[in-house]
């Protein structure tokens, strides 16, 4: 199952293991993947003398991680295959105190305040993109913090099980039986979620140290790191603080206009933005909630979810964008059940079925295109009256014999029988007609919004909700910039994000030099 050059690397990242890890096999004789599973166990444990595995006889198939001889709290229901291998590999090495993206300390804090005893069931695709970031994310929430158990299920080996939870998007996650979360998210939404549902120790996790920076930058995406080099560069004292570095760029899955670069993912690329930023000694504080911001005369006070205070004179707000929603009845009550964002992650749950997809930019009928070869039948919404999409794109949908589309129609409203999607309501713009389409499913791809809020008081928006920014990156208050998807910088482009944040980074670096602001 895993080549020689795979086995290779396996062997080389757990070359450092500390401690005895069991893989815990419980699978039933006649299972159609029992021996998928041991061979794929076996050989990865072939690759560490701290790995073993055993094997007893179950009523389905799991396997649980034991660290010297006791339960991690982490589980496997699935054949941790495709994109969940490394979810599987980092499960072991988070375990060992090792691996990438584990939360610092402040953050740590944060996860072992949480109270009670916490099972988190999170369904996965192997074919799904965020699926990993999800399921890491609950796997280092049950290694900080002992009373937190997680499981992974693949819905397709547990079909039956999804289809009686109407699961019809992923990553979908239950806490203690109740439904919480479906679609990508990062650590630090995530945990505020169990915060929410659970409540914190107050004693437990306290910020404490206020951090003091020439510069500090809101937002860790294109436009958050390029703002952060070029402020190093300059020899500023700079911190990013960030819900994750990479932003809205790890949810692409190809990207193939960043000039230079004629092909890279998100995923990739967000990593490299890492990288870059750490290459210039930049301080980076993830999975952090930025709740409010104040002014101090020249000084900006920035408050972060769980008490951590950062003061600086120049704040640079790179907080990206996210996903619109259409804001109708009934499409909250169905995300995750019909309502999808994601074709890529969520696609394979329709097969066969008949879908609509609400957008005719590029997002929208790249959406409608890949869909099509997997659904019975592709309808394609669009509000204006023809499409925004790529000249190309649209020649490939018209050529396509089961997509079909309407313009100038605006979705009213999302219906369903309580479990799961079964219409939309969809209103003729020339007409003011109004009609249901029966679907099985939804996919929203009408643009983004900006992540503008945390500054929303301090700074002027537009209608759309975008911080309104001179030719220079500059807000109406001194000291305050803000660059890319959050900014009212036309077209949202990575390249050109990337642009406006070594724009914004400059530009307070000029006001710092020239005496506008105080350091």
């Amino acid at each position: 199952m895993l080549d020689s050059s795979l086995k290779e690397q396996v062997t080389s990242i757990f070359s450092t293991l500390s401690s005895l890890y069991t893989l815990d096999i419980y699978v039933a004789d006649g299972h159609e993947s029992r021996e998928e599973l041991i061979e794929m166990l076996e050989e990865v444990s072939s690759c560490s003398e701290k790995l073993q595995c055993r094997i007893h006889r179950g009523d389905a198939l799991e396997f649980h991680i034991l660290k010297d001889g006791n339960k991690t709290g982490i589980k496997f229901r699935a054949v941790p295959d495709g994109h969940e291998f490394s979810t599987f590999l980092l499960a072991i090495l988070n375990s060992d105190g090792k691996g990438r993206n584990f939360p610092d300390e402040f953050v740590q804090n944060r996860v072992k305040a949480l109270r009670g005893d916490i099972n988190i069931t999170t369904y996965v695709s192997l074919t799904c993109t965020n699926c990993p970031d999800v399921a890491q994310a609950f796997n280092m929430m049950a290694v900080i913090h002992p009373r937190i158990a997680h499981e992974i299920v693949d819905g397709a080996i547990y079909q039956e099980e999804a289809e009686r939870l109407k699961i019809q998007g992923v990553p979908a996650v239950f806490a203690d039986g109740e439904f919480i979360h479906s679609g990508r998210a990062d650590f630090g939404e995530l945990l505020s979620k169990l915060e929410a549902k659970y409540g914190t120790e107050e004693t437990a996790a306290s910020g404490g140290e206020i951090r003091k920076y020439d510069a500090i930058v809101v937002g860790g995406g294109p436009a958050g790191a390029a703002a952060a080099i070029y402020s190093a560069r300059k020899g500023l004292k700079v911190a990013v603080v960030a819900e994750r570095t990479g932003g809205q760029v790890k949810e692409t899955v190809n990207i193939e206009n960043l000039i230079s670069v004629p092909l890279t993912t998100g995923s990739r690329l967000a990593d490299d933005l890492k990288k870059h930023m750490q290459e210039y000694s930049v301080d980076i504080f993830e999975n952090r909630t930025v709740e409010s911001v104040e002014l101090d005369g020249n000084t900006k006070v920035i408050h972060v979810k769980g008490g951590e205070t950062y003061r600086t004179p120049a704040l640079i707000i790179a907080t990206g964008a996210s996903w619109r929603r259409l804001g109708v009845e009934g499409e909250n009550s169905y995300i995750g059940r019909g309502v999808a964002f994601c074709p890529h992650c969520d696609g394979p749950f329709y097969r066969g079925k008949h879908v609509a997809v609400i957008g005719g930019g590029n997002s929208g009928i790249e959406a409608a295109i890949d869909l099509a070869g997997i659904c019975s039948k592709v309808t394609v919404f669009e509000f204006l009256e023809e499409l925004k999409a790529d000249k190309v794109l649209q020649e490939k949908l018209q050529s396509l014999p089961n997509v079909e589309l309407f313009l100038n129609s605006q979705t009213t409203g999302v219906i369903g029988d309580g479990e799961k999607l079964t219409a939309i309501r969809v209103k003729d713009r020339s007409t003011e007609e109004e009609r249901t389409v029966g679907l099985d499913g939804v996919f929203v791809q009408i643009g983004l919004k900006p992540n503008s809020a945390v500054a929303k008081d301090l700074v002027a928006v537009n209608r759309m909700g975008e911080i309104e920014i001179d030719s220079h990156c500059r807000t109406g208050v001194a000291g305050i910039y803000a660059a890319g998807d959050v900014s009212t910088a036309p077209y949202k482009q990575i390249i050109i994000a990337m642009g406006e944040g070594a724009k914004a980074a400059l530009s307070a670096f000029e006001d710092r030099i020239r005496g506008i602001l105080n350091s």
